[in-house]
C-alpha cells in the first residue's frame, strides 16, 4: 500500500491533483479541506495517502494530515458509505465539524451534503459515534499555504462548478451555488469553499 508521497503539485483541478514524485506522476484525489491548504504549482508537498483497488479501477486519495486520513478510513468502513461519499463529506463539512454531528445525532446537519440521506446519515451517527470518542479537534485544519496564481473570472467560475459537480452536486445546483456567491474570489478553492458552506448551510 501507498501510505505517503512527497511531491511536486504540477497540476490541481478539485478533486484531482497530480504530483511529480521522481519524476513519476501520480494522480490523487483529495477533499477540499486539503485542497484549501496545498501550496502552489511547483511547490513540495507531503500527503498522507490511501490506496483504493478494485475490479475496475485503482485510485489514490491523499490527504494533508494523517487525522483527515483516519476519518476518511473510518467513514469508508460505514455500510454504504465509499471512498466517493467519504470525500465529498470530508468536502462538504469540516472534519471537526462532522464529529460534533455525530456526537449530537444531529442528522439533520449530514443529510444536507450530496448523496447523503436520511437512513445514511443515521448509520454514520450509531457507526461512528464510538470511532470518534477519542477525537481530537486540530487548531490548525484549514490553515491556508497557498498563494494561488490569478486566474479570468470564468475560469474561477468553471474550475468551483467543476468541482462541485465531481464532488455530487448536480450541475444546475453547482451553477446556481456559484451564482448565488457575493463578492469576487480569487481562486477557486475560496469559491468552492464559501459554495459548500452555503449549501450545507441552507
Amino acid at each position: 500500500m501507498i501510505g505517503r508521497l512527497k511531491g511536486i503539485v504540477i497540476e490541481k483541478q478539485a478533486p484531482e491533483m497530480l504530483l511529480d514524485v521522481n519524476g513519476v506522476g501520480y494522480e490523487v484525489l483529495a477533499p477540499m479541506s486539503t485542497f484549501y491548504r496545498l501550496p502552489g504549482l511547483g511547490d513540495p508537498i507531503v500527503l498522507h495517502t490511501h490506496f483504493v483497488v478494485r475490479e475496475d479501477a485503482q485510485q489514490l486519495y491523499g490527504f494533508y494530515d494523517k487525522q483527515e486520513r483516519s476519518l476518511f478510513r473510518a467513514l469508508i468502513k460505514v455500510n454504504g458509505v465509499g471512498p466517493k461519499l467519504a470525500l465529498t463529506i470530508l468536502s462538504g463539512i469540516e472534519a471537526d465539524e462532522f464529529v460534533a454531528s455525530v456526537h449530537r445525532g444531529d442528522s439533520d446537519a449530514l443529510v444536507r451534503l450530496p448523496g447523503v440521506g436520511k437512513k445514511t446519515a443515521e448509520r454514520l451517527i450509531i457507526e461512528m459515534k464510538d470511532r470518534l470518542k477519542d477525537w481530537q479537534a486540530d487548531p490548525s485544519a484549514l490553515t491556508a499555504v497557498a498563494v494561488p496564481a490569478a486566474m479570468s473570472a470564468n475560469q474561477l467560475v468553471a474550475d468551483a462548478e467543476s468541482a462541485l459537480v465531481a464532488l455530487g452536486y448536480k450541475p444546475a445546483e453547482a451553477a446556481k451555488a456559484i451564482a448565488k456567491l457575493p463578492g469576487d474570489y480569487d481562486n477557486s478553492e475560496d469559491m468552492i469553499r464559501a459554495a459548500l458552506k452555503a449549501m450545507v448551510n441552507k
